[in-house]
């Protein structure tokens, strides 16, 4: 028999040990709440947020982002604007990608660091405009970056937090254009990583072909008031509503880290693995770039690895200790589920480079009993 996948207490539990709720009283609502409880979902905070975790199940809204499409509430998330003359220059200062490289209408992943090279979020960045840019940021991380980025603002640039202002919604799967073809006939998608604006019956919309699933999609944003109109009405164009079960093992399938849990202050994107969007040959470098300078000359020490078990086992969890075959403690897990798709056990963990060459044995414990686990090659799921 195959584990069972999880249990909505033990994921339940996953998600709240990785939001916000513990430092603050306040649980927000995104303009979404009320239609995710009218459609039957199970609700739990996360990040600060009162969310979604699962609507059916967690393997069906799994399989129809695979198969078909599914749409994520993602009005959680922080939405920034950046504009004035020398936006450009001054987020390639405070951020590892390099802005400069965009055209018009194009978008990029990249991080905010620390001094010290450690991941303070990663974020996704559209260049809408000539001196005018548009930010998505994690919804644990609207203040702190908010903050962050006012400390280090230039003159003559504009920064504003508009999260409050927009509902944003993640639609997935091989048939996400067919959903948006539906609603807008006229209007073509952008390109992957591409971003797109305009004027529907009086309202500004804007859509951004990005995602967190391994899978074609974009995310559609539109004002908070029209934001239930516009869930209900992707769904009546065939998308499934899928909550934060699914949007977790799908992006764990594909080796999408998670700040906050994949990343951290503590760890740089050169241990993490995202080398490739840090450009360390930018003039005038950024914030942090110097520490990864000297430690990419220098080696790494560790190193952000994929774990699948060689067997059948318990789902892995964040936290569960990992141990080399002599039973010594050597890390410990940063995420980890049962695949639906693979119906196996996948993880990610920083390990001492001795431990992450690929086709390195693991053990994994998991409430006392050790599972063997290998290292693997990124990412554990590839579309076909």
């Amino acid at each position: 028999m195959v584990a069972k996948l999880t249990s909505l207490t033990d994921l339940t539990r996953l998600l709240m040990s990785r939001s916000l709720c513990a430092v603050s009283n306040t649980i927000n609502e995104t303009p979404l709440a009320s239609l995710h409880v009218e459609l039957g979902a199970k609700m739990v905070p996360f990040a600060g947020w009162n969310m979604p975790v699962q609507y059916t199940s967690i393997i069906d809204e799994h399989s129809a982002v695979r198969e078909d499409v599914g749409i994520f509430d993602i009005s959680h998330m922080g939405q920034f604007f950046v504009e004035g003359e020398g936006a450009e220059a001054w987020l390639n200062s405070l951020l590892t990608n390099n802005v400069g490289k965009l055209a018009v209408g194009e978008g990029q992943y990249t991080i905010m660091l620390n001094e010290q090279g450690g991941v303070i979020d990663d974020l996704i960045l559209y260049r809408e405009a000539e001196g005018r840019i548009f930010l998505v940021v994690n919804a644990s991380m609207i203040d702190e970056d908010f903050a962050w980025m006012n400390e280090h603002l230039a003159e003559g640039v504009v920064l504003r937090n508009e999260s409050d202002s927009w509902a944003a919604m993640a639609v997935q799967g091989p048939n996400a254009e067919q959903a948006f073809s539906k609603l807008f006939p006229d209007q073509a998608l952008p390109p992957r990583n591409g971003m797109a604006t305009w004027m529907h019956e009086g309202e500004l919309l804007m859509v951004c072909s990005t995602g967190y699933t391994g899978e074609d999609g974009y995310e559609f944003f539109a004002a908070s008031a029209s934001g239930i109109l516009w869930f209900q009405r992707f769904i009546d164009a065939g998308a499934k509503p899928c909550g934060l079960g699914a949007r977790d093992s799908l992006r764990l399938e594909v080796c999408y880290p998670l700040n906050g849990s994949d990343l951290s202050p503590t760890q740089t994107p050169l241990e993490a693995g995202l080398g490739f969007f840090c450009d360390l040959e930018k003039d005038g470098g950024f914030v942090g770039s110097e520490p990864l300078i000297k430690q990419k000359a220098e080696g790494l020490k560790q190193r952000l690895v994929a774990l699948k078990y060689t067997g059948r086992g318990a789902p892995p969890r964040a936290h569960y200790s990992v141990h080399n075959k002599e039973g010594g403690v050597i890390s410990e897990l940063t995420s980890g589920v049962l695949s639906p798709t693979l119906r196996e056990g996948i993880a990610l963990a920083y390990l001492p480079v001795e431990h992450a060459k690929l086709g390195t044995i693991v053990d994994i414990d998991v409430r006392g009993r050790r599972f063997e686990a290998k290292v693997v090659k990124k990412p554990f799921y590839k579309k076909a």
